[in-house]
């Protein structure tokens, strides 16, 4: 009877972490986790840790990142955790790259005592020193076995050898990676309003991104122009906004828009019917006084004498009545892709107040100059912000004191890639002026009988929408939204972290800052539009409280995150796309090691005028894994040190990155 195998009755239990790496070069990733997961649970191992090896002698890269990571905390003498050491990746951009909060976590639970944290660090320095020897006997065999090598290109390899570095390389992580975007965070809404909000985009099978985001534009337009907030001091957001989502065709963008702005038509048409009397007796009375002032002035044409100078003070003075009667204009509240001169005259007509909504994206043709030739963004980008606008034209003069011009769109993605090739709207600040919502497409995967939302949903998200925009409508001097102390404090708090996140180097959205840069007036906008819908009926008699602010972040960071995905797509930073014409040279060329001055001297200098312009990108390849920077050490004491040179990943070089 042949013997069973051993083996076999655990032949179906899957390890935590798989070994089959260990058919490779030496490595023991479970002795790595463990390492990472003692420095989390007991601050004592840190120190053990770090006295036996250092960041680069982990087989993965995502491990070195997190020791490195745990080191700052350390040193800056915050606690170390799975939660601290989470939110501090997350700020610096690379929590998603080695694995998510849950693989942080994962690696505590891998940890079978802290006691043993230096056992497990030696088990791990000496496999990273296994690694090098390994290394450093193939590079110089291969170095002495190549024909044509000269003495000096031996003794670099024997260098380089004797280098401390780490030498296996993993998989790259592709540069056109895009991480998972998280969903609209209806829950941060009122419950009328998300109720509607759930309710149609579960009607048409759309994602609930783009009605979220369109009911913050129907918000911004009940109150854009007649409530501001007052942040601190002399620092007033007004509550206009522009919102952009982009989804591809065959998204019913059209039946989302009818069913969000449905209200604000209705309140429109109910301010004509309103003033509609009062412009016809305003209209006659106009008239009316035009005719006595023609009458007179024929009068005084005609007179002569002593009697001329009298009708001719009559005349002018009638004249001057009439000139001063004014017919108000019929309400609006809502444009399409009108011309920037059109919503300029709408905005003077309606006291600063107008939206434009629309589900195409025409209108940033429009704004590029389409129909003019030539590009004229000025009403879009005081409107946003609230600057005093005045146009002075052959026929008449508009001035608008306090601009509030809010944007609802919906458009393919294709547009923002369009727009973000015109210079003039990134150069004069409009793409900075948009929050963005990029979300999943539904199609292929919808309902075929999808729930209607309800009539009792429905009837009360237009009452309230119709009446918030009538409550509003008669304010001339703008309501002034306070922040209660625990509001203002939340604000601060968020500002205080996100100035760390616009640092250039390190920052999350250091390559985005004038987008990022406005983003806490955005929150404080969104704050007051809440409050509103929150208190409609006597929101401007109440502070804003901090649950309000807290929720508003949450929407703000919603559109940070959308917001690096979409200027990615617009080719905002500059660094992917020189990382990826570098991939293209090293690839072509199929470098093992190659100098900063070989690799400058193959590059274009349209894209890459000086060698400071290759650092970002150089960078950026090496956090993805794609090449390695390695300065040699001193043969001797004279002379020059040895120049750095780039080590490029065998992928590359065999033409598979």
């Amino acid at each position: 009877m042949p013997s069973e195998s051993v083996d076999a009755p655990y032949s179906n239990v899957r390890a935590l972490f798989d070994q089959s790496e260990n058919s490779g070069p030496p490595s023991d990733v479970e002795a790595e986790a463990a390492v990472l997961g003692a420095m989390m649970l007991r601050a004592e191992a840190i120190t053990d840790v770090t006295k036996i090896l250092g960041p680069e002698d982990y087989y993965r890269p995502a491990h070195e990142t997190i020791h490195r990571a745990i080191l700052a905390l350390n040193e800056e003498g915050r606690p170390v955790d799975p939660i601290t050491l989470t939110h501090h990746l997350d700020r610096l951009g690379e929590l998603r790259r080695v694995g998510g909060p849950g693989y942080v976590q994962s690696l505590v639970q891998a940890v079978p005592t802290t006691a043993h944290a230096a056992y497990y660090a030696e088990i791990v320095h000496e496999l990273a020193e296994r690694r090098r020897l390994i290394e450093a006997g193939t590079r110089l065999v291969q170095a002495a076995s190549a024909p044509d090598a000269s003495a000096a290109e031996v003794r670099e390899a024997l260098a380089l050898s004797d280098e401390k570095r780490p030498d296996t390389w993993q998989e790259p992580i592709p540069l056109n990676t895009r991480p998972t975007l998280p969903p609209f965070p209806l829950h941060t809404f009122p419950g009328w309003l998300r109720a509607f909000t759930a309710g149609i985009a579960e009607e048409t099978q759309t994602p609930v991104d783009m009605a979220g985001s369109l009911a913050l534009s129907v918000l911004a337009t009940a109150a854009g122009g007649r409530c501001v907030v007052q942040v601190r001091g002399r620092w007033h957001e007004p509550t206009n906004l522009y919102v952009v989502v982009a989804l591809p065709p065959a998204n019913r963008k059209s039946a989302v828009f009818a069913a969000m702005t449905g209200p604000l038509y209705e309140a429109e048409k109910l301010l004509a019917e309103e003033m509609a009397g009062r412009i016809v007796e305003a209209d006659l009375t106009r008239k009316m006084a035009q005719e006595a002032a023609d009458k007179a002035a024929a009068r005084a044409a005609a007179a002569e004498g002593p009697e001329r100078d009298s009708f001719v003070a009559e005349a002018i003075g009638l004249a001057q009545q009439a000139e001063g009667l004014t017919v108000p204009a019929r309400p609006r509240l809502l444009a399409d892709d009108s011309t920037p001169e059109t919503v300029t005259s709408l905005m003077a007509e309606q006291g600063g107040r107008l939206a434009v909504m629309s589900a195409e994206g025409g209108i940033f043709d429009i704004i590029a100059g389409r129909y003019s030739g030539t590009p004229n963004m000025e009403v879009f980008l005081k409107g946003h912000a609230g600057d005093r606008l005045r146009v002075d034209r052959r026929s008449r003069e508009e001035s608008i004191e306090s601009p509030a011009l809010t944007m609802g769109l919906a458009v393919q993605p294709t547009v923002l890639e369009d727009i973000g090739k015109h210079r003039g709207f990134d150069g004069r600040g409009l793409l900075a002026r948009f929050l963005y919502s990029m979300p999943e497409s539904l199609v292929g995967y919808r309902d075929s009988d999808p729930d209607p939302v309800p009539d009792a949903v429905a009837a009360r998200y237009e009452r309230n929408i119709t009446a918030l925009t009538l409550s509003l409508a008669d304010w001339t001097d703008p309501a002034v939204l306070q922040l209660s102390l625990a509001a203002d404090k939340a604000l601060k708090s968020y500002q205080e972290e996100l100035e760390i996140q616009l640092r250039p180097k390190g920052g999350k959205l250091g390559h985005l800052q004038k987008w990022a840069g406005k983003l806490v007036g955005a929150i404080a906008r969104i704050a007051g539009l809440l409050h509103l819908a929150a208190h409609l009926h006597d929101g401007y008699g109440k502070p804003i409280d901090d649950a309000t602010m807290l929720a508003a972040i949450k929407i703000g960071e919603y559109f940070a995150d959308h917001a690096l995905n979409v200027f990615d797509l617009m080719g905002a930073d500059a660094a992917q796309s020189r990382a990826r014409t570098l991939l293209e040279v090293l690839a072509a060329n199929g470098w093992e090691t190659v100098s900063r001055r070989d690799l400058f001297a193959k590059l274009s200098r349209s894209e890459f005028p000086t060698v400071a312009d290759l650092e970002p990108a150089v960078a950026l390849l090496e956090e993805h894994g794609y090449l390695r920077t390695h300065t040699p050490p001193r043969n001797g004491k004279r002379g020059r040190p040895p120049a750095p040179r780039y080590l490029v990943h065998p992928r590359v070089r065999e033409g598979l990155a």
